[in-house]
């Protein structure tokens, strides 16, 4: 604990890392206030480093890339491996737990000990892993790594030690699975096949143990050979040489015959009497043409053979379908007696497996499931029903439904907001499965005593938007709403709206909930923001559209000399809220090229429409074309349902929404914001004077050959390039910072613009997202930077440059710099000697920031300037030379925003509602207002709105703005409580407004008046005491990286401020003393995806999408990390293994001797011997057995498991001597008659028996 005690004198100190005196951190001017304050601030902060700790908490989602599927008979757990080294492990809801294989390497196959709580998994690197499932957190027991062979196929026999491997040689190695140590007993390829035999056998796809012995090992090879070995013998006992390749093998229970699944869409059954050929090969899809020959068909990969007590038998398989029914969709074939049923998928299948009631190979298996992994989706499909339904999936498989493009988690939520939005969801909820219980139900979860109502929300690509209960570490869909519903379909001919986004334009940028109001708004793709009401009835309603001209031009400002004094527009008849359309005025809209300009890229439906219960669209907002020109993107939004206004700002400026009044409060270009009272002098000239007129965007050029270098400009910063990308001197595009406010640092552009007519295709995986991979670029946009030169058209003139305007920005599909720029380590190890110079070897465009040194001569890439480039450090320069600079782009984006209860100015006494605005220049604005507070008079009284030339300033772009109170605790924004609009009983009393006003100075008597502002840019973090403000703390928060997400969170009863930065690191910070308190490098390399969806929360806790279908939740608390392990499931419960039934006596005597077999004595050491050390290496676990006994789950998990299983040996003993107790009873009594018996016949003769 710290105690802070601070004389206010006007001085600004640093905590720790931050600087003394910059001229950033002052008064309106940019410099230091001397006035000295009396006040005195007493805060006590509780947090230390102690109270943080980084940890991955639990992942949700469809596993990405899945390569491999395993299942456990009797703990009824799954298992699902993918491509880049993932294992997920399933059970009932909740217990759901991610393995990572720190190679990284593809999972091949996975292996269950059945009911052992242990899992093998063999990777594409050719190694196998043991895992201990006995653990909340599985670990790896044992790792071999083969060096000179090539693993394709394992097999290990239930309740057998030794593993069958065989490899790309076509031998097959023996492991033990207790010491994961080679076998000296090797099936040599040559030594299975015929001597006489000229050809090799290919891969091992098969390995298994025939049902009717143990002793019999059937190997299958990729060629169509198959071999049955004697291990005893050491022998074949026969040989099959097939004219087509073999994929699959799967024997009936009773061993006497095998069917096999071949390459030319065939089946064939053997029968081990007559080896020499087939007795019955089928094409179950061939049909047969007429000139008598059979359709050639795909290949069946996998089949599966399974015998039914009191039915035929299944054959179940995956493909085979005709080469010439083009456009047929993957399909699961279901063969039972004489039906065929054929069941299309969604998705190319990867793996599939029956569920059979029994783990013993040699009974009947009576099949009652199968799970069907697809390449995006894991279904179960009931075989009990003969119409084959599936089984509702309780897992949440269906995120990546449609493309997620943002995320937002909302942590201790009001606790009724859950079972309403479900009660409301579930209505909607597909029908048509199976009402069994979902068959994989192992494991056991409780919902543990520190649970607290969480939601996530996510906004997809088709323009949909999913709540989903994230409570307790689990995941579950409650309600999903389409945003597109709110407008009529775009017709691809007719409409801007097809000029602009083709593919996806209603995909969702950025999202901001009020949870106690719930007023919902989103932004989308196409400059489109939809306010949403919830209701719990639904309605008849028409939506209310507002259209915004925000495409300004500085010397095309009007300033209409009666309204000279309030730039705000608040003219009476602006705030008529009866138009249905209404198009606000705004800077440079006087002169418009054409009814065409003056659209909105959608056309809202502008008749009644009757909406369901649930949320339900009132108001959207439109920005226009202008000039030839698409609105530019939403970069920030912010909404408060106390104030009844909406905020949004891009990179022209900034508008204000009455969403009450429905009418258009405010609309000015980031620049007019200012007044006179702008940092940086820009002059207000019009870019158009330096554009020559021409037919084409494209051919646009630019007589200025030389570009000011020197300009401080935020690497995130909204710039427009005077050149295309091609040339290494050009000026960053388009991007954007966006605050924490849940809103993703998306900003999708056009590229290859030909005109007016462009086109833009959101890019979702969220469709591409893999561009960047491994640091190099692939998108066809950025071919540029293919070898990190920069192909500039060379003339006799030299180097051409090509422009098409400041105002116009070079439209390109791609994501923001933000997000772009991180593909690779911001590291001068890596060969990088700036950030700038990481960014131009990317992407072939050179960025600018405050911390980089610019000169004025032209640049040009090369390696060895990248390794002398020079950096500056220090923010305390001279900003002057910067001005011609920005003269030159008066451009600047508004990249946060923030309503609440402050001081808009040093003199003012009391708090009153105002909005502060940040910047991409780094700069936040600080802009009053009046509102009505008579519920009468809000709703026809205007709202006044004035800039009140307050300036802070800060180093980089501003990426979030919060409040606290003078005793240090966060000041929440005030909220009007929900009332229903559409509640049928006293309708009075519903329309009459409830506010929840939280004041600064509401609990701070002692403390006299003011409050404390958080300011956090993607270079440093700021702490300002209003109305004097007066800057109390400043840290500068990196210096080689940038921050991408920061958001002020609760922790452990008190405040902190967590960042998220470009190179992987999190970062916390004291408030307000902004000590750092944690920093851990999570992430080795920041991804463009994580970097658009990463989101903080109160409770220390974040998320982030880890691929395109899976979110990673993770937590920074300390208290949260130690809960974790009660909150987890328990993958594994003590089970009795079911008992084999008895074959009976015959079965047993001519059936084989296959309980005679010893594996032991004939794989073990004694008999054949060690296992060769050059062909496999054993690796030990993270810790060694030892360590991993001690890891294995705590001392309470290890009680309980051992109080479990004597309760239950005690209970199998008390059973035992029932047993024994009956048969003793049994065997008196049977000698007591026997007995009786001879008495009775003992005296008779022989002939009177």
């Amino acid at each position: 604990m710290k105690k802070f005690r601070k004389v206010l004198d006007g001085l600004t100190t640093s905590s720790p890392g931050g600087t003394i005196g910059s001229p950033s951190g002052g008064s309106a001017a940019g410099t230091p206030t001397a006035t000295p304050t009396p006040k005195e601030i007493d805060i006590q902060e509780t947090l230390v480093s102690e109270n943080f700790q980084l940890c991955k908490t639990v992942r949700h989602g469809f596993p990405y890339q899945p390569t491999a599927l395993a299942f456990d008979p009797v703990q009824k757990i799954l298992a699902i491996g993918s491509r880049t080294g993932g294992v997920r492990i399933l059970g009932r809801p909740g217990v759901d737990c991610y393995c990572q294989h720190e190679s990284g390497a593809a999972v091949l196959q996975l292996q269950f000990l059945i009911n052992e709580g242990a899992l093998v998994t063999a990777c594409a690197d050719d190694t196998l892993h043991l895992w201990n499932l006995r653990q909340r957190r599985p670990a790896v027991l044992h790792s071999l790594k083969f060096n000179r062979e090539r693993i394709t196929f394992c097999h290990l026999p239930f309740q057998s030690k030794w593993l069958y491997v065989g490899t790309e040689r076509g031998n097959t190695h023996i492991v033990n699975i207790e010491s994961f140590i080679l076998s000296g007993y090797v099936i040599m390829w040559n030594k299975a096949i015929e001597l006489s035999t000229k050809t090799h056998p290919g891969p091992v796809v098969h390995l298994s143990d025939s049902p009717k012995d143990e002793g019999k090992l059937l190997i299958g090879f990729e060629s169509g050979t198959i071999v049955q070995w004697d291990l005893r013998l050491k022998k074949a006992d026969f040989r099959i040489y097939y004219d087509e390749a073999i994929h699959s093998v799967s024997w009936h229970h009773e061993g006497k015959q095998f069917m096999c699944s071949h390459s030319d869409g065939s089946l064939s059954m053997w029968n081990l009497r007559n080896t020499t050929k087939p007795f019955q090969v089928t094409f179950p899809h061939g049909k047969i043409q007429k000139d008598g020959r059979k359709e050639s068909c795909k290949p069946i990969l996998k089949v599966e053979y399974k015998t039914s007590r009191n039915s035929e038998p299944f054959f179940i398989f995956s493909g085979g379908l005709s080469y010439d029914k083009a456009g047929r969709r993957p399909t699961l074939t279901i063969m039972h007696g004489k039906a065929i049923t054929v069941l299309e998928m969604d998705y190319p299948i990867v793996e599939f497996m029956a569920l059979c009631e029994t783990p013993y190979n040699n009974e009947v298996q009576e099949p009652y499931a199968v799970v069907v992994l697809l390449e995006k989706d894991l279904i179960v499909v009931d075989l009990t029903q003969s119409n084959y339904p599936v089984f509702e999936n309780p897992y949440p498989m269906d995120i990546h439904e449609s493309p997620v493009t943002c995320t937002a988690y909302f942590a201790d939520c009001p606790p009724d907001i859950i079972p309403i939005l479900y009660s409301i969801g579930v209505k909607h909820k597909k029908t048509g499965y199976s009402q069994k219980e979902w068959p994989v139900g192992g494991g056991t979860w409780t919902l543990g005593s520190h649970t607290y109502p969480e939601i996530i929300i996510t906004g997809h690509a088709d323009g949909s938007i999913k709540f989903w209960d994230a409570s307790a570490i689990t995941l579950q869909m409650l309600y999903k709403l389409k945003t597109s519903k709110a407008f009529e379909k775009p017709k691809p001919s007719e409409g801007r709206a097809a000029d602009l986004v083709e593919d996806d334009p209603f995909a969702i940028q950025m999202v901001s909930w009020c949870p106690q109001s719930r007023i919902f708004c989103v932004v989308g793709i196409s400059a489109h923001i939809i306010l949403y009401r919830f209701s719990k009835y639904d309605a008849n309603t028409q939506i209310v559209s507002l259209e915004v001209r925000l495409q300004c031009e500085a010397e095309d400002v009007i300033s209409p000399s009666e309204n000279e004094n309030n730039p705000c527009f608040t003219e009476s008849g602006s705030h008529s809220p009866q138009p249905h359309h209404q198009h606000a005025a705004s800077p440079g809209s006087g002169t418009t090229e054409g009814n065409k300009d003056s659209n909105p890229c959608l056309k809202v439906k502008d008749r009644m429409v009757r909406v369901p219960p649930g949320y339900q669209a009132e108001l959207v907002v439109q920005l226009l074309w202008a000039d030839g020109e698409p609105p530019q993107q939403i970069t920030s939004l912010d909404i408060n349902s106390a104030y009844g206004l909406l905020a949004f700002g891009n990179c022209n400026g900034l508008a204000v929404v009455d969403y009450l009044q429905k009418t258009i409060l405010l609309c000015m270009s980031t620049l007019d914001l200012y007044g006179g009272a702008d940092p940086y002098q820009r002059l207000t000239r019009s870019p158009r004077r330096n554009r020559q007129s021409t037919s084409g965007l494209t051919e646009l050029s630019d007589n200025q050959q030389s570009i000011d270098m020197d300009r401080s400009k935020s690497p995130t910063s909204v710039h427009y390039s005077t050149s295309l990308h091609n040339d290494p001197r050009i000026l960053p595009e388009p991007v954007v910072s966006l605050r924490a406010s849940h809103c993703s640092p998306v900003f999708y552009l056009l590229d290859n613009v030909k005109g007016p007519g462009r086109k833009l295709s959101l890019p979702t995986d969220l469709k591409t997202d893999l561009d960047h991979v491994n640091g190099h670029c692939t998108s066809p946009a950025s071919q540029s930077c293919s070898a990190g030169k920069p192909r500039v058209p060379m003339g006799p003139e030299g180097p051409r440059l090509t422009r098409r305007g400041p105002g116009r920005p070079p439209f390109r599909k791609a994501q923001s710099a933000a997000c772009m720029e991180i593909s690779l380590p911001v590291s001068h190890t890596e060969g990088y000697a700036s950030r700038r110079a990481m960014l131009h070897q990317l992407h072939g465009v050179a960025m600018y920031s405050h911390d980089e040194h610019h000169t004025t001569a032209p640049y040009c890439w090369s390696e060895r300037a990248a390794a002398t480039e020079s950096r500056e450090n220090s923010f305390s320069r001279s900003r002057s030379s910067s001005v011609s600079s920005i003269d030159r782009d008066t451009k600047e984006a508004i990249t946060t925003l923030q309503f609440g209860e402050s001081y808009a100015r040093k003199s003012d006494t009391l708090p009153t509602p105002c909005l502060w605005v940040g910047t991409s220049l780094g700069v936040v604005l600080l802009i009053p207002m009046s509102i009505p507070t008579d519920h009468e008079e809000r709703m026809e009284e205007p709202v006044t709105i004035g800039p009140s030339g307050t300036v802070l300033m800060l180093k980089g772009s501003v990426l979030r703005i919060s409040f606290l109170d003078c005793m240090g605790a966060l000041i929440q924004s005030p909220y009007e409580v929900w009332r229903d609009l559409n509640a049928h009983e006293d309708p009075d009393r519903m329309r009459r407004r409830k506010l929840v006003h939280i004041s600064p100075s509401s609990s701070q008597d002692t403390c006299g008046e003011g409050h404390l502002a958080v300011v956090c840019s993607e270079k440093q973090a700021k702490v300002f005491l209003m109305p004097s403000q007066s800057c109390l703390f400043v840290h500068n928060i990196t210096e080689s990286s940038f921050v991408l997400r920061a958001d002020v969170v609760t922790v452990c009863n008190s405040v902190c401020l967590a960042c998220f930065c470009a190179n992987g690191h999190v970062m916390t910070l004291s408030l307000p003393s902004l000590r750092p308190l944690l920093d851990v490098n999570y992430l080795p390399l920041a991804d463009m995806r994580i970097a658009r969806t990463f989101c903080f929360t109160h409770g220390g806790q974040a998320l982030y999408l880890s691929s395109p279908t899976e979110i990673q939740r993770l937590a920074f608390s300390q208290e949260m990390c130690d809960n974790l392990q009660e909150m987890l499931g328990e993958l594994f419960t003590p089970i009795e293994t079911p008992e084999a039934q008895n074959r009976g006596f015959l079965k047993g005597f001519f059936g084989g001797n296959s309980h005679n077999f010893d594996r032991e004595e004939l794989f073990g050491e004694a008999a054949a011997g060690k296992g060769s050390r050059s062909l496999a290496q054993h690796i030990p676990g993270q810790a060694g057995m030892e360590g991993m006994k001690v890891a294995a789950s705590g001392v309470v998990g290890d009680l309980a498991r051992a109080r479990i299983a004597l309760d239950e040996r005690g209970q199998r003993l008390g059973e035992l001597e029932e047993r024994t107790t009956l048969m003793m009873t049994s065997a008196e009594t049977f000698s007591k008659h026997a007995h009786e018996v001879m008495l009775k016949c003992k005296d008779k003769k022989w002939y009177q028996l």
